[in-house]
């Protein structure tokens, strides 16, 4: 080995050092905080465990419960048409915005502004909306009523509860989606918008043809983030409906808190959990390969 070799090998050890030095809190972080609680709550899945005793092994029966469990679909039921709500109205305006954004300011203030939202606590932000749609005293039904409509009981009804829930999370999430579709579209050269406006081609035109299919990358990742951030909604539920009226509300985030916390049933809530995490694996696993994630048009 030469000198030269000698060296480099010195220096390469030199930096890898340093680099598990930077490297060690947040690994300490995910053992500690994500892989531990993950491998114990699939073994609490197995297992009859509950705050009180128990820990027996019970084998996949509590995964059989769960499959024979009415309450635990609706759940599930409920939390995809949030999810739909959610993601398909964030998205469309998460894009429109980052597009405005993109096109006709590059101003951070006005970045600021569409991330403001975002930086209020979720249960801060349910509250607020909980009073200002209060079917009594809220301020949007005072308005409907001075204008002569019926008023809306938001969270009264079975048929506006999950609609309303999802809007209040577009409300606050938008502009946070909006910022990473933005971040995407600044990687789009400029040359190919000059060239299509040269082609006489009109904002519309440019948008089908380049915008999106340049984007599709970005949009696939914000779509895993946005998709798997959705089936966690939980403080909204909590904080507005508690589930209700009847189970109109009952997301299975919610579900597994109440199997867990208030009839104390660790073992099923584990396997609920469990289960919730291999389908979101899955989903996002479906999401990048049918959007093509790995590829882009620029290549």
């Amino acid at each position: 080995m030469t000198v030269a070799q000698r060296r480099m090998t010195r220096r390469a050890k030199r930096d890898l050092r340093a680099a598990l030095v930077f490297i060690a809190p947040a690994a300490l972080g995910f053992v500690v905080f994500f892989l531990v609680p993950t491998v114990r709550g699939m073994w609490f899945s197995l297992t009859d465990a509950n705050l009180i005793g128990g820990g027996e092994l019970i084998g996949v029966e509590n995964y059989r419960r769960m499959f024979a469990d009415e309450l635990f679909w609706n759940s599930v039921v409920v939390t995809i048409q949030y999810v739909v709500i959610n993601i398909s109205v964030q998205t469309v305006l998460a894009v429109l915005i980052a597009v405005l954004l993109h096109r006709l300011t590059q101003s951070v203030v006005i970045r600021g502004i569409v991330l403001l939202p975002y930086l209020v606590a979720n249960v801060v932000v349910a509250l607020v909306w909980f009073w200002m749609f209060d079917y009594s005293t809220g301020i949007v039904n005072v308005v409907l009523d001075g204008l002569g409509v019926d008023r809306v009981a938001f969270f009264g009804d079975e048929a506006t509860a999950i609609p309303t829930i999802a809007l209040i999370n577009v409300w606050r999430f938008v502009g946070y989606t909006a910022l990473l579709v933005f971040a995407g579209l600044q990687t789009i050269p400029k040359q190919l918008y000059e060239a299509a406006a040269l082609d006489g081609a009109g904002e519309a035109r440019m948008f089908r043809s380049i915008t999106l299919p340049l984007l599709r990358p970005v949009l696939a990742l914000v779509l895993v983030i946005t998709v798997v951030g959705s089936f966690q909604i939980f403080d909204t539920v909590a904080v507005t409906t508690q589930g209700g009226p009847v189970h109109a509300t009952r997301v299975i985030y919610y579900y597994i808190y109440q199997q867990a916390f208030e009839r104390f049933d660790l073992g099923y809530a584990s396997a609920l959990s469990v289960a919730l995490l291999l389908a979101l694996a899955l989903i996002a696993y479906a999401q990048l390969k049918l959007l093509r994630s790995n590829r882009s048009d620029l290549a």
